[in-house]
Parts: structure tokens; C-alpha cells; sequence
């Protein structure tokens, strides 16, 4: 009787649970429900700030692509560029190209006849339309004596008001551009002598303080050098390091420490590397300073410890069955480790360091510390001269003044999430192709 009664009790409380646990599923999925609602909603908002940044990247960068030219009828004039007949190189070089241009715009505008006017006449043209000239004269001497229609550059007032970047309908006191020069540029639009064309200068020169004449190719060949130089160094050491701390190193206190210290320095900010640069390879090595030497060099201790965590957990990533086979048929710990082993981790230690690098080529903190802020004109041809970077140009320029810079430092930045995404995808291809599941 007693064991009937404690069945039935039993019976009764597995009832009341059950009950209970019916009637609270519905408000356990309901939190589940709003768990996922909340993740998605997330998950929107980051994509939705994502393509408003892009958005406005995008639409401030494709105007850069283009820039403002002026057809000028230009008449070589031998009595200005060579009065002395001689024709050769230096004498092309030296001439008074300003003076050319100043005829041909006069000649546009014979009206002009006040010499504030003039100035703003001439104005028009970039700064950098005489060495155009000059380059366009070198190319072609046999122009010599004749008149030629050339286009050149216009100043980036101009290029942003053609670019409708400048609004016309502000008072003249708001705007760099009067109305009588807004006149000039629409009869010379009218006239077909303004047209926007793909700006190779971009692509093809150096920095300069007008934005019309400035151009990333001497950031791209100094973050080339300095890539360069961190790859050749990284890449071995970090490979090296990661087999040896994971295949062979003893496991005692020094292999903790040394851990440890790897793991910590994965986590400094990067403008340490920088100060450490500026203290040892500038001040007491005495390389020299803002050469995409020294900045590989501090680009090399900053992704070291990326490159030998990842390339530890591709290691660690092989199941422990291929060493013992390789073991068990008479190989060394050296042939099962090179043999066996590593080509079965290179893939994952191939994407380590592949973000390691993608990481490199977008800091600037590091280096704006050992001087690659500087303003290079000229692009490097070399590890030891002069020069900056893409991120630290696009901090350059995002601190002028000028309104052309605003469009060119966002297409710079595209330039750099371009380099950065291929770096990126090329890391991930590797991974998905090579990659063997175990």
C-alpha cells in the first residue's frame, strides 16, 4: 500500500513538472525568438553603417578619378624657349614656359586688360601647367617654332567647380572663385577647352601641396619597399620561430616565458613598435631616418608575433596520427616535421602570415614615429631613400586645408581597402583550397 502511494506521489510530481515545463516553453522561446531578433538587428545595423561609410567614401573618391584639363593653343615661340638657337636639352629646359601660357590665355581673352584681372586669368591654370609644358616640349621638340594644341591642368578651383563641388548660387564673398572667373570657365566649357579626363596624375606622380598635381605613387612604391622589406624578414623568422616553439622547444619554465612574451606582444599598440624603432635602428644604429627600411624593420617586430601565434595553431591543427606513422616507420623528428607535418600546416601558416602583412600595410602610428610623415615630392627609387606610406599620405592629406584633398584622400583610402580586401581574399582562397579536414 505504502509503495502505491509513493508511485502515485512520484506519478504526481512527474505530472506538476511536466506541466510546468509545457507552460514555460512558450516564454523560453519567446526569449530565444527575441535572442535572434536582437542578433539580426545587430547584424543589420553594422551592415547598414558599413555601406554608409562606404557610401561616403565612395561618393567623395570617384571624382578623383578625374581631373579638369584646358586646351591651350600653344605657340612655341623660338625667341622665347631658344634664342640663341643652340636646341639641345638644357635650353628646353630652362625656357620661360609661363610666359607661353600666358600668351595663349591672353589670346583667349584679348578683353582682359587690368593686371589683377590677368593674374586671375592666368589663374586658371594649375601650378604645375609650365613643367607639363615643358615635359610635352622635351617629348615633341620638333614643335619648335609651331603652334600646337595642348591640354594641361587647371587649378583645383576650377576642377572643383567643373566637378559642381563649389555651389554657384553662394555670394561671391563665400566662394575662392568670382564671377567673372565662373564667366571665363563657362565660355571656355562653351568653347570645348574644358574637359575631364581620367587623372593619370594620381596614379603616375608624387605628393604636392596643390591638390590638382598630387598623386599616390610615391606612397604605393614606399609601402611596396617597406612590405618588401617586412616580408623578407617576418616571414622566415616568424615560420622558424613557430616550428621550433611548437615541434622541438622543451617544455620548461624559458619555453613558458618566452610564450608568455609572444602572447603580450601580439596585444601592444603599435605605436610602441615605433618609439622602439626611433630608439634603437635611428638613434643608436643610425639608419636612416623615414626609409622604407627602418619602417620594415619596425613593421617586422610589430607582425613577428601574429605570424608565429598563427603559424603555432596551424601546427597544433594536424592531428597527433600523422607524427606518430611517421615516427613508427623509422622517420627523424626533423623528416617528420618537414616531411609530414609542416606541408600540412602551411596553408594555415600562409594565412597567418598573409593578415599579418595586410595588417602592416594599413598602420601608420609606427611609422609616423620614425619620420615617414615627412612631404616626399620625389617617388623612392630605393630601401634607403625618403618616403611615406599609403596610410600615413592619406593622413597627410586628410589634414589639409584644400577641398581637392578631401576627394583624393578617399580615393586613396579606396586604393588601400582594395590592397587590404585582396590581401584578405587572397588569405582566405589559400585557407579554402589548401585546408585539409580532419
Amino acid at each position: 500500500m505504502s509503495n502505491q502511494k509513493e508511485d502515485s506521489k512520484y506519478s504526481n510530481q512527474g505530472i506538476r513538472t511536466h506541466q510546468l515545463v509545457k507552460a514555460g516553453l512558450p516564454r523560453r522561446r519567446a526569449k530565444e525568438n527575441r535572442f535572434k531578433a536582437y542578433g539580426l538587428i545587430c547584424i543589420v545595423a553594422g551592415l547598414g553603417f558599413l555601406v554608409i561609410l562606404f557610401g561616403n567614401i565612395i561618393s567623395h573618391a570617384w571624382s578623383a578619378f578625374e581631373q579638369t584639363y584646358i586646351a591651350l593653343d600653344v605657340t612655341f615661340d623660338e625667341s622665347i624657349i631658344d634664342p640663341e638657337g643652340r636646341h639641345d636639352l638644357e635650353t628646353l629646359t630652362t625656357a620661360d614656359y609661363p610666359a607661353l601660357l600666358k600668351k595663349s590665355m591672353s589670346a583667349l581673352f584679348p578683353e582682359v586688360k587690368e593686371r589683377q584681372q590677368k593674374r586671375s586669368l592666368n589663374g586658371i591654370l594649375s601650378s604645375g601647367a609650365p613643367y607639363e609644358l615643358q615635359r610635352f616640349l622635351q617629348q615633341h621638340p620638333a614643335l619648335l617654332g609651331k603652334t600646337e594644341r595642348v591640354w594641361l591642368p587647371v587649378d583645383d578651383d576650377v576642377d572643383m567647380l567643373v566637378k559642381s563641388q563649389i555651389d554657384r548660387t553662394v555670394g561671391e564673398a563665400d566662394r575662392r572663385l568670382k564671377d567673372f572667373q565662373i564667366a571665363w570657365i563657362d565660355k571656355l566649357i562653351a568653347d570645348g577647352r574644358l574637359e575631364k579626363r581620367f587623372n593619370k596624375q594620381f596614379f603616375a606622380s608624387g605628393d604636392s601641396r596643390e591638390p590638382e598635381l598630387a598623386g599616390i605613387r610615391g606612397a604605393l612604391m614606399g609601402s611596396l619597399f617597406t612590405l618588401l622589406v617586412t616580408a623578407v624578414l617576418s616571414l622566415p623568422v616568424g615560420v622558424a620561430s613557430a616550428i621550433y616553439l611548437e615541434e622541438f622547444a622543451p617544455s620548461n619554465r624559458w619555453t613558458d616565458i618566452i610564450e608568455v612574451n609572444i602572447n603580450n606582444l601580439a596585444a601592444v599598440p603599435s605605436i610602441v613598435f615605433g618609439l622602439l624603432g626611433l630608439a634603437v635602428f635611428i638613434n643608436f644604429f643610425g639608419l636612416p631616418r623615414s626609409s622604407p627600411l627602418v619602417g620594415g624593420l619596425v613593421l617586422t617586430l610589430m607582425t613577428l608575433p601574429v605570424i608565429i601565434i598563427a603559424g603555432r595553431s596551424a601546427l597544433k591543427s594536424v592531428p597527433p596520427s600523422i607524427r606518430e606513422a611517421a615516427l613508427g616507420i623509422g622517420a627523424s623528428q626533423m623528416q617528420t616535421v618537414f616531411h609530414h607535418v609542416l606541408p600540412l600546416a602551411m596553408p594555415g601558416m600562409l594565412t597567418g602570415a598573409i593578415i599579418g602583412m595586410a595588417r602592416a600595410l594599413g598602420e601608420s602610428a609606427p611609422l609616423l614615429m620614425i619620420g615617414m610623415v615627412a612631404f616626399i615630392v620625389d617617388v623612392p627609387g630605393s630601401l634607403t631613400e625618403p618616403s611615406t606610406v599609403l596610410p600615413v599620405q592619406i593622413y597627410l592629406w586628410a589634414d589639409s586645408s584644400e577641398r581637392g584633398f578631401v576627394e583624393r584622400t578617399s580615393a586613396a583610402i579606396l586604393v588601400l581597402l582594395a590592397f587590404l580586401i585582396t590581401m584578405n581574399g587572397l588569405a582566405i582562397y589559400l585557407r579554402k583550397r589548401y585546408e585539409r579536414r580532419w
